[in-house]
């Protein structure tokens, strides 16, 4: 004590025991972060680690079925004693398709080129390059551009030369055609109807929503009910409208027996089964519109077509460039109205592509099937990124 060292001992002692005491509560303030960090990250990954075995089995039964398909469409399937045998053959099934034994069934038969199919192909071919050429100046004219709206032009004339030389006289559509057919008149038709039922049901009418519901109705039947239903009702020896047949003297007329009446008679019922849904999506899009710039027409004395016209189609544009995009993908894949009603006939008239690669996988010729099956998904494909941004995207960056 005398020397001072004791209290010197005394006062690094405590510092020690303070410096201790302080390291131990760092190091414990760091494993408490360290843990909250932890069961923060563990909060933020639950939900993905919840989602993973079920994003891996969707991706097993999608993407391996999707890559199998493709490999089989480059190849020959061959039941054999014991199982089957697989033989690659490249391009070959999709050359069979487009120059070989499927040729006809595929593209059909090409008529000659009369003076006035030359016309009506000269004329069809200057309003796509028209379209395509107001479309590409209407943005920065950039090479990427430029090439892509080349790619459009080229397989939309190709498309233009194959439907007006198999729908010439002497001519017959094949199933890609037909589908085509299936799919731009009769999505058409159903824009068009659905839209003026939309708005009719907007209006202050009486008896709007006993009708809403009665619109809704076919929806609600699958579609093989209503194929056959199509197929009763077209029956005019022994179906409902037998009576009036007899009446007319066409009791012994079948309008499915034509291949125009059969192709008529499945867009009729696919008509009847689709609109529904361009209706009930349309209709919310009119009574979601804002009334303020119509109660502003309506002052300054604008007719109701001026308002429907310049107002109410633009406000819907967007919705009904969106609902026109799904009804054409999901089109494209018509089936059970063409295998009921008419079974694809008479012959291949009313074909669809889904159908022909149907009636291939029957006949055990799995790999032309497939490659049907591809050269649809490559029209749907083409089909959806060229109408995306050509059309839904031009729509968008209007409004």
């Amino acid at each position: 004590m005398r020397d001072g060292r004791w209290p010197t001992t005394v006062q690094a002692d405590t510092e020690r025991a303070a410096a201790s005491r302080g390291v131990a509560a760092t190091l414990a303030r760091r494993a408490r972060l360290d843990r909250e960090s932890v069961l923060l990250w563990a909060d933020r990954q639950a939900g993905a680690v919840l989602v993973l075995p079920a994003v891996l089995v969707i991706l097993a039964l999608s993407i391996f079925p999707l890559v199998f398909s493709l490999y089989l469409s480059l190849a020959r399937f061959q039941p054999a004693p014991g199982g089957f045998r697989i033989h690659f053959l490249g391009l070959l099934n999709y050359r069979k398709l487009l120059l070989g034994s499927e040729q006809e069934h595929f593209l059909g038969v090409l008529a000659a080129l009369s003076p006035g199919t030359w016309v009506v192909w000269a004329l069809l071919s200057a309003l796509a390059v028209l379209l395509l050429a107001r479309s590409l100046v209407s943005a920065p004219v950039t090479p990427v551009r430029v090439l892509g709206h080349a790619i459009v032009a080229t397989a939309a004339l190709l498309a233009l030369w194959l439907v007006v030389r198999t729908l010439a006289h002497g001519g017959r559509p094949g199933t890609l055609v037909v589908t085509w057919i299936y799919v731009l008149a009769g999505v058409a038709v159903q824009y068009l109807i659905g839209l003026g039922l939309a708005t009719l049901c907007a209006q202050e009418l009486p008896g709007r929503r006993f009708f809403r519901v009665v619109f809704l109705l076919p929806m609600m039947i699958t579609p093989v009910g209503v194929a056959y239903t199509f197929r009763m009702l077209t029956d005019t020896a022994k179906g409902p409208f037998a009576p009036i047949a007899k009446l007319f003297g066409f009791a012994n007329v079948s309008w499915v027996n034509d291949p125009w009446g059969a192709r008529i008679a499945v867009m009729i019922g696919d008509l009847w089964q689709w609109t529904p849904f361009m209706f009930i999506v349309l209709l919310a899009a009119l009574e979601s519109q804002s009334p303020e710039p119509i109660e502003a027409a309506i002052v300054d004395g604008a007719s109701r077509w001026q308002i429907f016209w310049h107002i109410t189609l633009p406000q819907i544009a967007p919705v009904s460039s969106t609902l026109v995009l799904i009804r054409l993908i999901e089109a494209f894949k018509i089936f059970d109205m063409p295998n009921v009603l008419t079974a694809g006939g008479p012959g291949t008239a009313t074909e669809s592509l889904t159908l022909h690669a149907y009636v291939l996988w029957r006949a055990l010729d799995y790999g032309t099937s497939a490659a049907v099956a591809y050269s649809l998904l490559f029209v749907v494909t083409f089909v959806g990124i060229a109408y995306v941004r050509l059309i839904h995207r031009r729509v968008a960056e209007a409004l």
